[in-house]
Parts: structure tokens; sequence; C-alpha cells
């Protein structure tokens, strides 16, 4: 009688920390659409360009449920749930995102994606690798990435000087589509939604923590599947979109500019707020799963007849490598 109380006990407190985690998402997301939108109508009242708004606050919007999740964690000491959202949002990338949009309409590459960012997205990947190799995440691994972060960033403003600055910011958002409001209006919507981002990440997190000594497995399988799921939903949903109205290149470039992003922005918080060691399986496992399925992107990418194009029989296996990781994984983390 006492274990069947105990065993209900545990099975109420899964089912409050998974609604906890779920009302965390919902709140993260809405207030990552706010927080671009109040961005953006500022940027506007103060009479910033649209290049700049698109390069910067719309680049941290789209990202920012990683960035907020991997800061609470670091800064709560728990490094493990950064490193597994970072690694697996960019799997979950790939294989879900990518993925399953192929299979519903065939992706074709932008010249200029096969000309500069893939090559960047490999020398990410492999810097990431370089980071964590010794199976220490500290603090010259963090500024190593920020450092590449600075980089990319300076890249992409360099390149869109070239063109056009509404061009520059029409290849990365529509900003037409995003309402004009007065400067204190769009301020309060601004503090507003960063609070409640800050807010989600601490019930997203504080769920993560205790679902994960629930049901007996590290934050970093955690981190990996629910979180790196979780906040790639928004990818999902974008590069989908994008692709469904005909704008394959927009939903690639979603994917690519994401995963540079994980790696260099949401990969360094953790490595400059909480150093720590990492599990060798982080390095053969799950950093060797991304490297590999970004190469296999990259010759996908490239074709080996020269194609360019990521058709239905490629989506659909980027699709089953993921299922079968996020399955081993599951069985992995019940037999511990």
């Amino acid at each position: 009688m006492f274990r069947s109380f105990r065993t209900n006990s545990v099975t109420r407190g899964m089912l409050y920390y998974s609604a906890a985690l779920l009302i965390g998402f919902l709140i993260l997301f809405k207030s990552a659409d706010l927080f671009v939108i109040g961005s953006v109508a500022t940027a506007r009242n103060l009479s910033i360009s649209p290049m700049t708004i698109g390069l910067t606050v719309v680049a941290l919007g789209t990202s920012a449920p990683e960035i907020f999740v991997s800061a609470i964690s670091s800064f709560q000491g728990e490094p493990e749930i950064a490193v597994g959202n970072a690694i697996g949002s960019n799997i979950a990338n790939i294989g879900m995102v990518l993925g399953f949009t192929a299979i519903i309409v065939p992706l074709r590459f932008r010249v200029d994606i096969l000309r500069n960012d893939l090559p960047i997205l490999i020398i990410v990947t492999l810097c990431a690798g370089a980071s964590i190799i010794d199976y220490h995440l500290g603090l010259w691994d963090g500024l190593l990435l920020f450092t590449g972060l600075v980089l990319f960033l300076f890249r992409l403003a360099v390149e869109h000087r070239k063109t056009s600055t509404m061009a520059s910011a029409a290849n990365i958002t529509d900003l037409d589509e995003i309402p004009s409001m007065s400067t204190p209006k769009s301020i309060l919507m601004l503090l507003f939604s960063l609070t409640f981002l800050l807010l989600s990440s601490e019930i997203l997190v504080w769920a993560v923590i205790h679902i994960a000594a629930g049901m007996g497995v590290s934050e970093l399988i955690i981190g990996l599947t629910v979180v790196a799921v979780g906040t790639s939903i928004p990818e999902l949903v974008v590069s989908l979109t994008s692709a469904l109205k005909g704008q394959t290149d927009l939903a690639i470039g979603n994917i690519v500019g994401s995963n540079v992003f994980n790696i260099l922005a949401v990969l360094s918080i953790p490595a400059v707020f909480s150093p720590s060691d990492l599990e060798p399986t982080t390095l053969w496992r799950d950093y060797a799963l991304m490297l590999s399925m970004t190469l296999v992107l990259v010759v996908f990418a490239y074709g080996i007849r020269g194609d360019a194009i990521i058709g239905r029989v490629k989506g659909a296996f980027l699709l089953l490598v993921w299922i079968v990781y996020i399955t081993y994984l599951y069985h992995t983390a019940i037999m511990v």
C-alpha cells in the first residue's frame, strides 16, 4: 500500500512537472514572438536601418528560446542542459526539420548558400568539436566560440552592404509583417517580452531538472531530446511555412543560420558562465552525430550528380536517422 501511494505520488509529480514544461515552452515561444515585434518596432522608431534590424534583432529573436534556456541553465549550474540543447537542436534541425520539410516539399539550395554558408557551418561545427575534444568546456572554449560569433556577424554585415538595404533585410525576414507602434508601446512590449522570456526559461529549466531526477536520467539526455526538440519547433514552423510558399531557399537558410548560431551563441554561454567537464558520450555519440549529419547535408547540398537538392528520399533518410537517434537515447535512458 505504501509503495502504491509512493508510485502515485511520483506519477502526479511527473505530470505536474510535465505540465510546467509545456507551459514554459508556450510562454517561451510567445515571448520570443513579442520580443521580435517589440524590438523591430523600437528599432524602426529609432531610425535603425532594416538591414541592421534583420541581422541583429530578428536573428536574436529566432534563436531566443535556445539562448535564454542555455543562459538560465548555466547560471543555475546545469550546463548539461545548455550543451544538450545546443547539440540536440542542431541534430533536430537537420533530421527533424529539414527531413520532414523535404518530404513535404523538395528543397533546392541557393548558390550563395553553397558557396558561403555551408563552408562556414562546417568550420563552426569543427570548432565545436575542438572545444569539447578534451571532455571539458571552459572559458577559453567559450571565448573561441564567441569570437567566431563576432566574425560571423561581421561577415554578414559586410556581405549585405554589397546589396541594397531593403533587399538584405528581405532575405532574412519579411519586416513588413511587423506592425508599427509608438515608441512607449514598443519599449513596453520589449521589456514585457524580455521579462517573460526569462520567466519561462526559469520554469522550463526547473521542470527539466525535476523530470530528469524523477526519471533517473541525466540533464544532458533531457537537453538532447525534450528541450532540443521543443526549441526547434519555431524552426520547423518557419521552414515548413517557407517551403509551402515556394521559398525553399529561405527554409534551408533558416536551418543553416540557426545551426551556426546554436554553436557560436548557445554553446558559448555554458562555456563562459559555467565551465564543466563533459561525459565522453557527449563527444563520440552526440557531437559525432551532429558532425556526421552536417557532412551528409553537405553531400546532399552539392549533390552526387550536381543537383543541389534535398528530395523526398533524402529527407526521409534524414528524418529516419533522427528518429533512430531519439529512440536510442530513450532506450539508453530507461536502462540506466
